[in-house]
């Protein structure tokens, strides 16, 4: 862009249903933007009251996407990095809950000098403060993609709905674009494709003084040039600003699909931008890969969000990443841990070719857990674990290796013979529990000749945490001594990261997140080997199903 241009703002906003896919959406435009060699930056503004959600239940709002900076944000946010294949940071993140915190800070303060303070202009103010705090930061991004959260209408959205109405205002309306993505619902009783919530969604967006220049419609299938000539008459948007954004197999066609009909470059022209086409041939060839896998593996995932996949959202995407490397399609089998116990850990796995333990909070199924992964070690089935996953290998090593019969983790029962887990030292006393915990990205030295040194193919690694407990260093030596290998240690030596059974194909735990760096273009380490480990089980089952098959033909031909 040119020095001295000013910084270009689109807005996303949703309506109708909430879950229509804002994030991949504004993620795959920025995606679009940046191939074509703009800088692009992208936030998050989320209208709930919580300062971020950090402690807010799984079931309620799905996975909390940890940043490098420690910030604790929603999970679209791992959406923007894993498509702009960059790390974000604090700001990307805006919630409500931020900006009356610091609204009511300043009058406390007397900031306002006695003034009333109200919505307007004080809370849209600080909107925007926020939202042109990106745009005119050190780096100074060509665009800005900002994303407001819920669905236009709702009551809490509001203020951010008017502060973005006020940004077209006052930056021009050649540097600021809406989009609008919606639902167009197919009624199998009647045959057809319905435009009215569309209609009825723009109309409330309109009430609010914004007029969308593009509309992206989600839907089942693709949408006749009719349904979009009518969708656009009765929205008042151009027939060639309405974008189809039809199902597709993987989220990462969702760019080439907004290419192949223009989005980009009608985000483009409307902000007078003149730029080349971007070279999209790499990200073409690895969704190819996506959709037509060589092979196909089960990974089975034993947790306890596992009827909300939005829990475990980076590690799905991740399992995509890896399974790309692999040429293979990873099918996730979902196992609660609370069903382990009932019906045992091989009526779940037997079939998996790998097992993957999340992280997670609180002792609700960790029975269970520990008994998948006693599985997992001695029938040795590949197997990943991932910060509370490794608290519970820990366990089961020392439960039914050592022979602590009564070993457990100081974060379930206070009173233990024997705290294989404990509190960390800097967390004691700590009593609030919004964004106290160890947060975001550390150093982590490997042990050389490990499987994960191998993985990184480094000594050294940086990785993002999430976690409040650890190994008790009062049993490393029985733990070692008894074969358990300590992969990787913070660099003061203070803090176990990595822990790895030897004479298995692949049995690594970590304390920290490797799924929340993982890239399509770059898939995490720890995964792409994981993943190959779950390959090699897959390779093994299958030649031994060929050989013995033909043992049977032999001797049927002998008998014969």
């Amino acid at each position: 862009m040119s020095q001295g241009m000013a910084t270009k703002y689109v807005f996303v906003t949703g309506g109708v249903v909430s879950a229509l896919g804002k994030g991949i959406s504004s993620a795959s435009l920025a995606f679009l933007l940046q191939k074509r060699g703009l800088t692009v930056q992208i936030v998050k503004s989320d209208p709930y009251l919580n300062v971020d959600p950090g402690t807010m239940n799984p079931f309620q709002h799905g996975e909390v996407f940890v940043l490098d900076d420690g910030s604790e944000t929603d999970l679209d946010l791992g959406h923007y990095e894993r498509f702009l294949n960059k790390s974000l940071q604090k700001q990307n993140n805006v919630t409500t809950g931020q900006i009356y915190n610091t609204i009511i800070t300043r009058e406390r303060r007397g900031d306002y000098l006695g003034a009333t303070v109200q919505v307007i202009p004080h809370v849209t103010e600080e909107i925007k403060s926020r939202w042109r705090g990106i745009g005119r930061g050190e780096n100074h991004p060509d665009v800005v993609i900002i994303e407001i959260g819920g669905t236009v209408g709702d009551i809490e959205s509001l203020p951010f709905i008017e502060a973005l109405r006020q940004m077209g205002l006052e930056e021009g309306m050649d540097n600021v674009m809406y989009l609008h993505l919606t639902l167009v619902p197919y009624i199998a009783a009647a045959g057809e494709f319905k435009t009215k919530p569309t209609q009825h969604s723009v109309r409330e967006l309109r009430q609010n003084g914004i007029q969308p220049q593009a509309l992206l419609c989600r839907s089942t299938a693709p949408l006749s040039d009719s349904i979009r000539q009518k969708i656009g008459l009765f929205c008042s948007v151009p027939t060639k600003a309405v974008v189809v954004a039809e199902d597709v197999s993987t989220i990462y066609e969702v760019p080439l699909k907004y290419h192949e009909q223009e989005l980009d470059q009608l985000v483009c022209e409307h902000l007078g931008l003149d730029l080349g086409q971007p070279d999209l041939t790499e990200w073409t060839a690895l969704v190819e890969r996506i959709k037509n896998p060589q092979r196909r593996i089960k990974i089975g995932i034993c947790g306890k969000y596992v009827m909300l996949k939005d829990a475990y959202k980076s590690i799905i995407e991740a399992f995509v990443h890896a399974g790309v490397h692999n040429d293979a399609e990873v099918d996730l089998v979902w196992v609660s841990s609370e069903d382990i116990k009932k019906g045992g850990a091989h009526k779940f796995l037997h079939d998996c070719h790998g097992l993957l333990i999340p992280g997670g909070f609180g002792e609700r199924g960790v029975e269970g857990k520990i008994e998948t992964i006693r599985y997992a070690r001695e029938n040795k089935l590949p197997f990943l674990g991932i910060c509370l996953g490794m608290h519970c290998a820990v366990i089961e090593f020392a439960r039914n290796v050592c022979k602590l019969a009564d070993a457990h983790s100081f974060e379930f029962y206070r009173d233990l013979k024997h705290p294989v887990i404990h509190l960390m030292a800097d967390q004691e006393g700590v009593t609030e529990l919004g964004g106290t915990m160890r947060l975001g990205a550390y150093p982590c030295l490997l042990k050389k000749g490990s499987r994960s040194a191998a993985a990184y193919d480094s000594e050294e690694i940086s990785e993002r945490h999430r976690h409040r407990y650890e190994l008790n260093n009062a049993y490393r030596d029985m733990l070692t001594e008894h074969g358990l290998v300590l992969a990787g240690t913070s660099p003061d030596d203070r803090l176990v990261e990595i822990v790895e059974v030897p004479d298995h194909p692949w049995f690594v735990s970590v304390q920290f997140h490797p799924e929340l760096k993982s890239r399509l273009t770059n898939p995490h380490p720890l995964f792409r080997d994981f993943v190959k480990a779950a390959v090699n089980e897959y390779d093994r089952r299958l030649n031994q199903q060929t050989e013995g098959s033909r043992t049977d033909g032999d001797v049927r031909e002998v008998s014969s």
